[in-house]
């Protein structure tokens, strides 16, 4: 099966008190964006598209030689559907990875490939959601508590057929924003399987999350 990683990178740093691209602020001497393209490689992926900020082209090629750059959109859907358009009819396999997420381990790329292989349309990693998880009123006032057993948390890299991901695209509105691509094919009336994800691979969004995982890195 040949499988193509897409990493959306395109996204700013204000949340991380960073003056550059997130995607490029460093984690152990690496930039984030890094950090995922190895993983994606590792995990199976045979060729990277990165979707990045148009401005930041040149340091993004720096950052990530021999990685094919799109020009990313305002969206994370759009950045998304941006560098679907270089994804050819010989893939057979297109996994959609965060930036934010650097210390996601090969092992959960390669269980989302492995359920692709065996016929899943679409595949997500998730965690069980650990906390009491409550619901709110306007005031925030507590109202009900929401049962866990079923809840999970999404994670990436969330895996598609190709053309499955193509097709879902394809209908969506093209001013859409949606949450991630799990999201895009689910409208499209696609099924999406689920495999274990993995606690390290939190998603980088303040600087105690980039702080947290640069203890991970040293330990």
């Amino acid at each position: 099966m040949l499988a193509v990683g897409i990493v959306a990178a395109a996204g700013s740093g204000l949340r991380l008190g960073a003056d550059a691209p997130k995607a490029l602020v460093p984690l152990a001497g690496r930039p984030l964006v890094r950090w995922a393209v190895d993983t994606l490689r590792a995990g199976g992926a045979a060729e990277v598209v990165v979707a990045v900020p148009p401005a930041e082209r040149a340091a993004f090629a720096a950052a990530v030689p021999g990685v094919r750059l799109v020009d990313g959109g305002a969206s994370r859907t759009a950045s998304v559907r941006a560098a679907l358009t270089v994804v050819g009819p010989e893939v057979d396999a297109v996994l959609v990875h965060d930036a934010a997420r650097p210390l996601t381990p090969p092992e959960v790329v390669a269980r989302v490939l492995a359920a692709l292989d065996q016929g899943a349309p679409a595949v997500v990693p998730v965690l069980p959601v650990v906390d009491t998880t409550v619901l709110v009123d306007d005031g925030g006032a507590v109202v009900d508590v929401v049962p866990r057993a079923p809840l999970r948390r999404v994670q990436t890299p969330q895996g598609f057929d190709r053309r499955t991901l193509v097709e879902a695209y394809a209908a969506l509105a093209d001013d859409a924003d949606l949450t991630d691509d799990a999201a895009v094919v689910r409208a499209a009336g696609a099924p999406v399987a689920t495999v274990a994800g993995d606690e390290r691979a939190a998603k980088v969004t303040v600087p105690h999350d980039l702080a947290m995982a640069e203890l991970q890195v040293r330990r």
